[in-house]
């Protein structure tokens, strides 16, 4: 990680001064930057990479959401109570549930607001639900990618007239006396440095899952897992909170995932094991319940022999999943395996016929009983796999870490004794998520959910202080 500091200061020389500096634009950053825009403050968005990019760019950019006009107009029964109480209960109630409460009441205004005001392409996703959650609440672009979804947030920044300064990595934070950033200081490639004026800063900058040394004193069970997210991963935002006396909360918290291609790094998303598919181990045999969750069963997949597994599936499952960009990848790629029988099938992947046949065999039978198995997973009301077969060889994954800056319900930073920084705000990787303290929290889309709705109050929030300080 570059050197990171923080210099006190009552006044510095800048070379502008913008009334919001946002660091990062992924999508935290750029949904915050909107936000600014639509108050008609201005704003500058501080981004590392040649283009906006950040981990939103490298998810489905699916975002949930209860009570937007989109599951309105299907007829779909959610509500943001229920929407909480799915989270409250996938984290088996360690969590902050009035942020939980707040963010779900939040969630469908976001998507409205970026499908009404910014013309971005959002649909809700049909035919099957996520681990955790009860309903149909998942909005997504065409291509069901993050990629496409930062194509449109920044396609309607510039719209908004919001500046993007890319290739500018921010290392410097200028604080005063009271706690109040009045500037950040940037460096080029070419060593370059500028200093900027803000009055408010938003803090969008990822998390730390692409630094080892972090991960390995804060999250140790993912010392085999191979990191699959944005290199600005480096943990900014909460080494900068620890200097400057930030409360930091579930540090040991993140987004794993047990799907990622091995050798190829191709995301194997989860809805063909939601859906009846099922992973099984070298020896053929299933060892544990796939259908709790990508992100927990990262860890499990990683303790098989070779820290792999096979994802098992059919053509039923194969079609739901040719709508994601990612699965098209795979299949260009050539990692997916097919084959009109087990033993055919087994052959090709490697792993061992019996294992295999009983692992499928039993999961007839419990189709049939509606009976959970020993790992307490249910196959009722899900059509039995049938030839042909699909397997791919999967390895467990760090997404993104879900721990960091605690805020409140502006995404302002908090300070220990629960009070907030005065122009510090917080979302995305940057902040705390909505996971609790591990990975068996986390619940499919949260991340983007409070990665938007975050970036579109942190915004607000800075917007209307800075009308409020000029006024």
């Amino acid at each position: 990680m570059s050197k990171i500091e923080i210099i006190r200061a009552e006044t510095i020389e800048t070379i502008m001064d913008i009334p919001v500096v946002i660091v990062g634009g992924g999508g935290t950053g750029l949904c915050a930057a909107l936000a600014v825009r639509d108050a008609g403050v201005d704003v500058l968005v501080i981004e590392r990479d040649r283009q906006p990019l950040g981990t939103t760019s490298m998810s489905t950019g699916l975002i949930p959401a209860a009570g937007s006009k989109a599951q309105m107009a299907k007829s779909v029964e959610d509500s943001p109570e229920i929407f909480a109480q799915d989270i409250i209960a996938k984290t088996k109630g360690k969590v902050d549930q009035t942020l939980v409460h707040h963010l779900t009441e939040q969630s469908a205004r976001t998507i409205d607001w970026l499908m009404e005001d910014h013309d971005i392409g959002l649909s809700l996703v049909e035919g099957f639900t996520y681990p955790g959650h009860s309903a149909l609440r998942m909005h997504g672009m065409p291509s069901r990618s993050g990629g496409e979804l930062m194509g449109a947030l920044a396609a309607a920044c510039e719209t908004a007239g919001v500046d993007i300064l890319t290739d500018a990595t921010v290392d410097r934070l200028y604080v005063n006396e009271s706690e109040r950033i009045i500037a950040v200081g940037a460096t080029r490639p070419d060593g370059g440095q500028d200093v900027i004026g803000c009055n408010a800063l938003i803090l969008a900058c990822c998390g730390f899952a692409g630094n080892q040394e972090m991960v390995a004193e804060l999250i140790p069970e993912l010392e085999h897992a191979t990191f699959h997210g944005h290199p600005g991963n480096k943990g900014h935002a909460v080494a900068w909170g620890e200097k400057l006396g930030a409360s930091m909360v579930d540090m040991s918290a993140y987004q794993g995932h047990a799907g990622l291609a091995a050798g190829y790094g191709i995301p194997i998303l989860w809805p063909l094991i939601a859906e009846g598919g099922i992973q099984v181990n070298r020896a053929g045999s299933r060892f544990s319940n796939e259908a709790a969750g990508y992100s927990e069963q990262a860890v499990k997949v990683l303790e098989q022999d070779g820290h792999v597994a096979w994802s098992i599936y059919d053509e039923t499952r194969h079609r739901i999943m040719e709508q994601f960009d990612d699965y098209q990848q795979a299949k260009s790629a050539g990692c997916l395996i097919k084959a009109d029988t087990l033993e055919k099938l087994a052959e090709q992947a490697g792993i061992a016929i019996e294992g295999l046949k009983a692992s499928v065999a039993g999961t007839w039978a419990l189709a049939e009983s509606g009976e959970q198995d020993q790992f307490g997973r249910s196959f009722a009301g899900k059509e039995k796999l049938a030839p042909p077969f699909y397997a791919v060889r999967v390895t467990g994954a760090l997404f993104h870490t879900q721990g960091g800056l605690e805020v409140d319900q502006d995404a302002r930073v908090l300070k220990p004794d629960g009070t907030a920084f005065p122009n510090l705000y917080a979302g995305g990787g940057a902040a705390r998520g909505i996971s609790g303290p591990g990975a068996d929290g986390y619940m499919a889309g949260n991340g983007l959910m409070t990665a938007t709705t975050l970036g579109r109050l942190a915004g607000q929030h800075a917007a209307q202080s800075n009308k409020a300080d000029v006024s």
